[in-house]
């Protein structure tokens, strides 16, 4: 089976030929992949290397925290992604942004206010959970419309923190 994966600007092929070995963009991996019973949360070993991640499907895109790092990931199968480029349909960068906990866990910083301008990749949040920093970044160039959260503050799963906005939009 073979997959197209858009993470920001850059665009990987995904082969998936046995149960515990993939290509990407031809190069081979060894993975073992297993959810873990915190629901949301998957153990991964790529060449005997463990890591471990938070990952949830959210509008069409799936969310992947790893190692502090929040991706956004557009995954569709060949079949699927030949047909979007042939009716030419690309994924949006406009319209409100909307960063959410990942996980429930303590704000230990919000480096944004509202009216601040952001890049994508610029950290927004810092959330301590599981004993873990991770900085939660714009997934897009934008202006910050709210910041729905402070510093110390107690955060469940999927509670708006941040929302971005294009810069020409009222907040």
């Amino acid at each position: 089976m073979k997959y197209m994966a858009m993470v920001g600007d850059k665009e990987f092929t995904i082969e998936i030929n046995h149960e515990y070995e993939i290509l990407v963009n031809g190069e081979r991996y060894e993975v073992d992949f297993r959810q873990l019973p915190e629901g949301s949360v998957y153990s991964l070993l790529l060449n005997h290397r463990s890591l471990e991640a938070v990952v949830e499907e959210r509008d069409d895109l799936w969310q992947v925290l790893l190692r502090g790092e929040l991706y956004e990931v557009q995954v569709q199968d060949e079949r699927a992604y030949r047909l979007a480029r042939a009716r030419g349909t690309a994924v949006s960068v406009t319209g409100e942004a909307v960063i959410k906990s990942p996980m429930p866990g303590i704000i230990i910083k919000v480096p944004v206010a509202a009216g601040d301008v952001v890049k994508k990749g610029d950290t927004v949040v810092i959330l301590e959970s599981m004993k873990m920093e991770n900085e939660l970044k714009a997934p897009r160039d934008g202006v910050v419309k709210r910041v729905q959260t402070q510093q110390g503050a107690s955060v469940e799963k999927n509670q708006v923190l941040v929302i971005i906005g294009d810069p020409h939009e009222e907040g």
